[in-house]
């Protein structure tokens, strides 16, 4: 019998399960997909000459992870590799701000469109230098970040207190009007922002979008060299060196509690595994409680708290086997790991407000990976393998394209979507679609058959708007792993911080199941009872 049993080998599930093998626990993982990975794997099923993605790409977020760099995973073959450049934007009049590693560079880049520009972004830069360390310790320590928090606090208040307290709630469309005079800034902040599923006119995108941008401006916008497989194959290979196991194709249809506690999961085959000391579970919070665990497991409360979890954007994707680099009208794109469509914020406003309306944008915003560009292993020399995602309303209510794409996402409107995306680089890359070898298109049902946590191909385990972070994730309560059946913990992205490929969440339901065990009890009643304190009466 393992300690501990992890539900899910996405990366929290991996990063969860080399915790606890570190602290000495017998480990067994469980993955219901053939291979491990989650939402960070690559194949080579485009095109034989080509690795593509097939979910996530580029990896700023594990670049700051304090719990993936205490797992030294470069000591297990991972390697990193950059493109040139980290970010670009192409405008339709052939001007491009370009994001660089080196702050001057970005700064010349954005000054070119209009002079001080740059100033204002270094002054940006500056503010993250001061407080981003301290900042993303606190991000991904669970509530309450008792010491990393304190040092916030303080840098905060030096840092002018109630001021930087209102650029954190700014929409990025303010901030972007209030600090430059050009689109170059508001381009760059604002397409990192929708990296998310928000607008920009949310309150509080400008700290996502600053957020992004300065991890890509201070680390990069790193990817795994050979595909996003080598980051989850490190992660396996470190597990097995402790001693940690892993079973694919193995899929958990429900926790076994007893006595009010986690003590086995139930596979699709009805084997019984057994844990000793804990349960982690990687999988959204919906798939969990209600699903997993049976409601008269839980308490009422969470029942209708679970009625209001909110889902981010729905996704889709197309991967591509190019048999040249993409020809952009701007140059500068050329050399950019990550490049933005859009051609202007208001077209971005226009992106997400048919979105929230339920309606099919006709010119969405994409982002688009140039992965060969950044990693040269990824395809022969001379060609590209590359990608382009972007989102969609999760209940289709009408096109507002001319191709009358109603939802189902059958063959006919998955062609017509991906054409349209197609389209969208084709405003910036004259001659882009005579480089297409091969085209994989995958809607939003297709990325959930591939990793069932991408619940109608959302990508981040629930929304990243400010209702649904910290105390309020997944529902309103502590922020922490805990759940309110002893020894189970929501090790996945649904939990505290949230989406990205951070380890965090797998990392800190460890650690909760570690200092349970450690200190000889169970701590899910009082963290249920503070709960209740927290949450109040239901609203009518």
């Amino acid at each position: 019998m393992a300690d501990a049993v992890v539900v899910g080998a996405g990366p929290n599930g991996l990063v969860a399960a080399n915790v606890l093998a570190d602290a000495g626990w017998s480990v067994e993982v469980l993955e219901a997909q053939p291979q491990p990975g989650g939402a960070v794997r690559s194949d080579r099923g485009v095109h034989p000459d080509f690795v593509n993605d097939l979910f996530s790409s580029f990896y700023p977020l594990a670049a700051a992870s304090p719990a993936l760099h205490a797992l030294e995973l470069e000591r297990h073959g991972l390697r990193w590799s950059h493109a040139p450049a980290v970010l670009a934007h192409p405008m339709p009049d052939g001007r491009c701000p370009v994001l660089h590693r080196d702050p001057a560079a970005t700064a010349a880049s954005l000054d070119e469109l209009a002079p001080g520009d740059g100033a204002a972004w270094l002054r940006l830069y500056d503010l993250w230098q001061e407080l981003g360390p301290h900042l993303m310790q606190s991000l991904f320590t669970p509530f309450p970040p008792v010491r990393s928090g304190l040092a916030l606090a303080a840098k905060v208040r030096a840092a002018g207190g109630l001021r930087l307290l209102r650029f954190m709630l700014l929409p990025v469309r303010r901030l972007a009007e209030e600090e430059f005079s050009a689109p170059g800034g508001p381009l760059l902040l604002t397409g990192c922002a929708l990296h998310a599923d928000l607008a920009p006119e949310s309150a509080g995108s400008s700290v996502f979008g600053w957020l992004m941008a300065m991890l890509g401006q201070s680390l990069g916008f790193p990817v795994p060299e050979g595909g996003s497989q080598e980051l989850t194959a490190a992660l396996v290979r470190r597990l097995e060196s402790r001693g940690g196991t892993l079973r694919c194709s193995t899929d958990v249809r429900r926790v076994v509690v007893r006595g009010g506690r986690a003590v086995a999961v139930r596979t699709a085959d009805g084997d019984e595994v057994p844990a000793a000391r804990a349960v982690l579970a990687d999988v959204p919070a919906p798939a969990l409680y209600g699903g997993m665990v049976a409601w008269e497991e839980l308490p009422a409360r969470l029942r209708d708290d679970m009625r209001r979890f909110q889902w981010d954007y729905a996704t889709f994707k197309v991967d591509w086997a190019l048999d040249g680099p993409i020809p952009w009208t701007a140059p500068q794109a050329a050399a950019a790991g990550t490049v933005h469509l859009a051609a202007s914020v208001d077209e971005m406003t226009e992106f997400t407000a048919r979105i929230a309306t339920g309606r099919v944008p006709e010119r969405p915003f994409a982002l688009l990976g140039q992965m060969t560009t950044a990693d040269p292993t990824r395809s022969p020399a001379g060609t590209e393998s590359a990608w382009t995602y972007s989102h969609l309303p999760r209940r289709v209510r009408g096109d507002a394209g001319p191709d009358g794409i109603t939802g189902s996402w059958d063959e006919r409107e998955k062609a017509a979507f991906a054409d349209r995306l197609e389209a969208g680089v084709e405003r910036f890359a004259p001659g882009f679609r005579d480089l297409v070898r091969e085209r994989r298109i995958l809607a939003p049902q297709d990325l959930q058959d591939r990793d069932g946590n991408l619940v109608g191909g959302a990508l981040n385990g629930g929304t990243t708007a400010v209702h649904q972070q910290l105390v309020f994730r997944p529902v309103p309560g502590t922020g922490r792993p805990e759940t309110p059946v002893a020894g189970l913990y929501l090790a996945s992205a649904s939990a505290h911080p949230g989406g990205g490929v951070h380890g965090a969440c797998g990392a800190n339901a460890a650690r909760a199941a570690l200092r349970g065990h450690r200190h000889g009890r169970l701590l899910a009643p009082g963290l249920a009872a503070a709960q209740r304190l927290l949450s109040g009466p239901a609203p009518r």
